[in-house]
């Protein structure tokens, strides 16, 4: 069994360095090439933001700066469909403030209550609710590459809108009435469109949750001066806004899985005395082999202590049984002492008295006295039946007398007499 085991240990011991070489290969995401598609559940978000806006029609200069500032407000539900491209959809509140000549009752919003810094001109006030759609595109993952929760991204984005107008109602010179849909003497304006484009600056400051600065320019549809000549067709509205956005579901993009080999890190030298190394290790691996098939093959000897023979070769002189966790000797094994003494009283030899306990009930302390107590008594039994102690040697035996299992430990607890 010892050989057994030997040789088991060194096939391991030239096995194990293959297996750490093996363990060696990884397998890592490519970004190369490309990104995967998320789930259709995955990467949607929602935006809301404010701001304020500047109309650019044909006689704002007539105004003060601050007369022409307006209010926006937009709310957007998205999905981004790849780390560049995404889109996103909603409604949009935009208040527009302008100035038209005086004599222009067509006007939409005219307020003749409110005079221009110009003598000859009015201001006017006037509200756009609408739907918007955008299209996305990722700029920093563009140049820079995709990085999940990249504090800054730039966002460019192009779209359109139709808007809806509302103004308020009232009597000429000045409408001061309650809001209501449609321009005042022209049902024609009461409807616009508007193209934008603009930079949304994006700011992460959880994983869900994004701080957004929007840069935005709109070219819309010419409706604040009315009908006739003298007025721009369409008309130059940029904004400035800030909102946040919140992210569901998942939010990062994985790219293929590929298999990375370890990388040769030997000169052609070094590669030969490896294959050398492994090729003497395969010659051993095989001897090893033909001698383990050869001690398999060959019947084991009994080794010495054995149930059957002694250390010379003969068969123990007799064994003396006990019961369990007991050391005294009982009912015919008394028998078996008595006519081993009369055997001893006419050898001229010596003895050994070996002690033995079963490994399978017990724990190790009590086996110890268990053996040291049974091969005590069978001593002391055989010197009262007149066999000189000097003739006695005795020894304890922490292995197994059989080995066959705990059925059969009955067998392991005894003490064996082997002549020296």
């Amino acid at each position: 069994m010892k050989k057994i085991a030997l040789l088991v240990i060194l096939c391991a011991a030239y096995l194990i360095p293959s297996l750490s070489v093996a363990q060696e290969v990884t397998y890592v995401e490519d970004p190369s090439q490309g990104y995967l598609l998320n789930r259709m559940r995955d990467n949607w978000f929602i935006t809301a933001d404010g701001g304020v806006g500047l109309i650019m029609s044909s006689y704002d200069r007539h105004l003060k700066f601050g007369q022409r500032l307006g209010a926006k407000a937009d709310l957007f539900v998205g999905k981004w469909f790849s780390p560049l491209l995404g889109l996103r959809g909603g409604v949009d509140f935009e208040q527009l403030k302008g100035a038209t000549w005086t004599g222009n009752y067509a006007a939409l919003g005219y307020r003749g209550d409110i005079q221009a810094k110009d003598r000859g001109f009015n201001f006017q006030h006037f509200n756009d609710v609408g739907l918007v759609g955008d299209v996305l595109f990722n700029v920093s993952n563009w140049l820079c590459g995709y990085k999940p929760h990249r504090f800054y991204n730039a966002i460019f984005y192009v779209g359109m809108t139709v808007n809806w107008v509302y103004c308020r109602d009232g009597a000429r010179p000045v409408s001061d009435g309650p809001w209501r849909y449609g321009a005042n003497d022209d049902p024609d304006h009461s409807r616009n469109y508007s193209m934008q484009a603009g930079l949304l600056n994006s700011f992460a400051i959880t994983k869900k949750i994004d701080l957004n600065l929007d840069l935005r320019f709109d070219l819309m549809q010419e409706h604040i001066d009315g009908a006739g000549m003298g007025y721009r067709t369409w008309n130059e509205y940029p904004g400035v806004l800030i909102g946040m956005t919140y992210k569901f579901g998942k939010s990062e993009w994985n790219a293929p899985i590929q298999v990375q080999c370890p990388e040769w890190k030997y000169t052609d030298n070094e590669g030969d005395a490896l294959t050398a190394n492994l090729n003497n290790a395969n010659r051993k691996i095989g001897d090893l082999e033909d001698q383990l098939r050869k001690c398999l093959e060959k019947k084991p000897a009994l080794a010495p202590n054995n149930l059957n023979e002694d250390a010379t070769g003969e068969a123990p002189l007799a064994t003396v049984y006990f019961p369990i966790n007991r050391t005294e000797v009982l009912g015919v094994q008394r028998n078996v002492v008595d006519a081993v003494a009369e055997v001893m009283k006419n050898e001229n030899r010596n003895y050994l008295l070996t002690g033995w306990a079963d490994n399978y009930t017990g724990n190790d302390q009590i086996n110890v006295r268990l053996r040291k107590g049974r091969v005590a008594t069978v001593k002391n039994e055989l010197v009262k039946k007149g066999v000189a102690e000097s003739r006695l040697e005795t020894q304890i035996n922490n292995g197994e007398l059989t080995n066959y299992g705990p059925k059969c430990a009955s067998l392991d607890r005894a003490v064996t007499i082997q002549r020296k």
